[in-house]
């Protein structure tokens, strides 16, 4: 079975829903947000990131590789939660 390469802290993003957070916890889970519920507004970061990530899981590079450029997509594509604006009885 193939190591899913946990992240050491989840980047949130909000999708779906005004107030829907997600922890993505690790370059397996990020590189299946990516694929399958990630918004349409895609561009050129959402495209480096997928890539990333599925070279993460191959073993070619970090974690914080894959973290770093998930963070991206997700500010290019305007879902990040930052830190401080996550209320405590949204936590999922």
């Amino acid at each position: 079975m193939m190591d899913n390469k946990p992240f050491e802290v989840p980047v949130v993003v909000e999708l779906g829903h005004v107030g829907k957070y997600r922890h993505i916890r690790s370059a397996q889970e990020a590189a299946e947000c990516l694929m399958t519920v990630w918004p349409l507004n895609r561009g050129q970061r959402h495209r480096e990131a997928l890539d990333t990530c599925l070279k993460v899981l191959e073993g070619y590079r970090s974690t914080a590789d894959a973290r770093r450029a998930l963070i991206e997509a997700a500010k290019e594509s305007e879902v990040l939660v930052p830190d401080d604006k996550l209320p405590d009885d949204r936590l999922h």
